[in-house]
């Protein structure tokens, strides 16, 4: 079942919004969450982006991360164009979405890109969702 746009981006604002120091706002035309108002970790893409028109998220990720997922599920991650040379991972949300692992994708991405100040206020708490 597909999901529109609205409660796509109301669901990625909650997840984000749970961890500490983020901020959103526009970045490029969609929006974007920031940790302490500069360091972007996550965008929303709901109406696609140039040849991948299909609703989706560029999360930031841990080195590795992107060739494991690609590998792993092919349907639902990709490399997305711009951030996926420094590892950042495409997630697809045009299918059945399983938002615990979309949830999970951010938390990674929050991890990825915080600073140890930050991660240590996070704790080692399971994943959103």
């Amino acid at each position: 079942m597909a999901i529109d746009e609205e409660s796509l981006l109301d669901e990625i604002r909650r997840i984000c919004s749970a961890f500490p120091s983020v901020t959103e706002r526009p970045s490029h035309g969609a929006p974007t969450w920031f940790i302490r108002d500069k360091t972007s970790f996550v965008m929303l893409w709901a109406d696609g982006h140039h040849h991948n028109v299909f609703p989706h998220l560029w999360c930031a990720a841990p080195p590795g991360a992107q060739q494991e997922l690609m590998a792993a599920n092919p349907q639902v991650y990709f490399r997305p164009p711009y951030v996926g040379h420094r590892g950042w991972i495409g997630v697809r949300l045009d299918r059945d979405v399983d938002w615990a692992e979309v949830a999970e994708a951010c938390e990674e991405a929050y991890r990825a890109t915080a600073p140890k100040r930050l991660l240590a206020e996070l704790g080692n708490r399971p994943a959103t969702g």
